[in-house]
């Protein structure tokens, strides 16, 4: 007993490399992720053949089913050419992985590249479907939230301009403005936006304020240079023009201008110059080939509009007015049954501008066919009406004029009134005038307005869809902001009647 409690009293304390906590064990990735870094870093590094290498083994291991591997290996196999095989292995990392959206976008992209753009549309929105947060949107405005700043502003302002929304762009750059009032960029996009949506006054306004802030900025001055381009002051425009020539020499939009501000003073040889100088460095924009088919139609050179024309169809295949510029050109070149044909897409694509309805009404009368005439001239007075019930605009004398003799022609119309009640006697003294002028007999279909189609005659066309104000044809079509410069391309008002052979 006693020898035990000697024992007991002669041990040791504890070392302490004892007591010292044990280190765990690092964990270990599973086998289907295990190196799925060193995949990731051979490919940024773009060090394909190891990269394969090690993709290789990786699949080896996992029997084939790291979603990573297959992923990485088919976007080597489509920088290489091999897009077939890059779809049959995207679409493998679709069936590992259903519910992930990046997946279907690089199926999609595939299929786009194969040429099946319509497999891939569908595929796209199937992706759409899968990712309807915009997380983007929502961090951008917990930013604004923490600490307001310019970039933070036109990032969130961008996403709005990319969705459609215009209406929320103008209000997230109106709040960036006050938040930044000497920011010439938020200014000059602002002034943009209210450009594009026909509300002068304001865009002028906030473009005013770029210029007095940096008096170089050349997209504020292309700017304003369209809108006085707009309501006739070509000079002007040109003036401003010129600046903006110094600093951007190869800008697409400024050479589109500059030909239309040359077309509306009647100078088209020099409009076609630069037209095509336009089309030169920009040859898929649409709006520089309908110009170029306007300026070849009003020289009567029939076959350069159809060759523009057709070109920008091919670019814009929506836009009814296309269709009836090249109804014009083919009725020229005396190919009425594809004049026809034209005239019935413009028809099913326009459903507000009159001068459709009229010019195809022209053709079938010369044709003989009265009764589709009488249609299409049914059809257009109802345009016409509705029109005169939502807008103050006046019509162009010359489409008056063509109108009231195709009316008396077809014994229809005696009930259609151009014109609104006026009280100021300007206005009446202006009907009158025009009232005399449509007394003047000339052949049925005459093709005389082209050559006025920059007339300060305001033309009928539905605005877009959020716009204030009225929209003419004189109004540049969509205006991009970023990255070029805003494009004025000045699709004149026309009255383009088929030609009486």
């Amino acid at each position: 007993m006693a020898e035990g409690k000697v024992a007991m009293r002669t041990q040791f304390p504890p070392s302490a490399e004892s007591q010292k906590p044990r280190l765990k064990k690092a964990p270990e990735f599973p086998i289907l992720e295990k190196q799925n870094w060193l995949i990731h870093l051979h490919y940024i590094r773009k060090d394909y053949e190891a990269c394969k290498a090690v993709i290789k083994e990786q699949l080896q291991e996992t029997q084939g089913l790291c979603e990573y591997a297959i992923y990485v290996q088919a976007l080597i196999l489509r920088l290489e050419g091999n897009i077939q095989e890059s779809l049959d292995l995207f679409q493998t990392c679709a069936v590992l992985s259903p519910p992930c959206a990046d997946n279907l976008k690089q199926v999609a992209r595939s299929l786009f590249l194969l040429g099946k753009h319509k497999a891939a549309t569908e595929v796209y929105n199937e992706a759409a479907k899968l990712n309807q947060k915009d997380w983007a949107q929502d961090q951008l405005h917990n930013a604004l939230h923490l600490n307001r700043h310019d970039l933070t502003y036109i990032m969130l302002g961008k996403i709005h301009l990319l969705e459609g929304d215009l209406d929320k762009a103008i209000e997230i750059y109106k709040k960036a403005v006050e938040f930044s009032p000497e920011n010439t960029e938020l200014l000059t996009t602002l002034g943009l936006l209210y450009l594009q949506l026909g509300i002068y006054q304001k865009a002028f306004e906030h473009l005013g304020n770029a210029l007095t802030y940096d008096p170089t900025n050349y997209k504020a001055i292309l700017a304003a240079g369209s809108m006085m381009q707009t309501h006739g002051d070509f000079d002007v425009a040109l003036t401003k023009y010129r600046v903006v020539a110094c600093a951007v020499p190869e800008s697409p939009p400024l050479w589109n201008n500059i030909g239309m501000c040359f077309f509306g003073k009647k100078k088209y040889v020099a409009a076609i110059s630069c037209l095509k100088r336009a089309n030169y460095l920009a040859p898929f924009d649409w709006k520089i080939l309908y110009n170029l088919g306007l300026v070849h139609l009003t020289m009567q050179q029939y076959a350069s509009a159809f060759h523009f024309l057709s070109a920008a169809i091919n670019f814009q295949p929506k836009m009814g007015e296309l269709y009836m510029l090249l109804a014009v050109a083919l009725t020229n070149l005396e190919d009425t049954e594809n004049a026809r044909r034209a005239y019935t897409e413009a028809v099913r694509l326009d459903k507000c501008n009159p001068l459709v309805n009229l010019n195809y009404a022209v053709l079938l009368y010369n044709q003989g066919e009265k009764g589709g005439a009488r249609a299409q001239y049914q059809e257009m007075e109802k345009k016409v009406n509705m029109l005169k019930d939502s807008s103050s605009l006046d019509f162009d004398p010359e489409m008056v004029e063509v109108a009231q003799k195709l009316g008396a022609a077809l014994q229809v119309g005696e009930a259609l009134v151009w014109t609104k009640p006026v009280k100021d006697p300007k206005s009446k003294h202006r009907t009158a005038s025009t009232n005399k002028a449509t007394s003047f007999q000339q052949p049925l279909g005459s093709n005389q307005a082209l050559g006025q189609a920059m007339s300060s005659a305001a033309a009928c066309r539905k605005p877009p869809s959020g716009a204030g104000g009225t929209s003419q044809l004189t109004k540049p079509p969509s205006l991009p902001l970023e990255p070029e410069p805003p494009v004025a391309a000045q699709p004149p008002e026309v009255s383009a009647q088929t030609r009486e052979k």
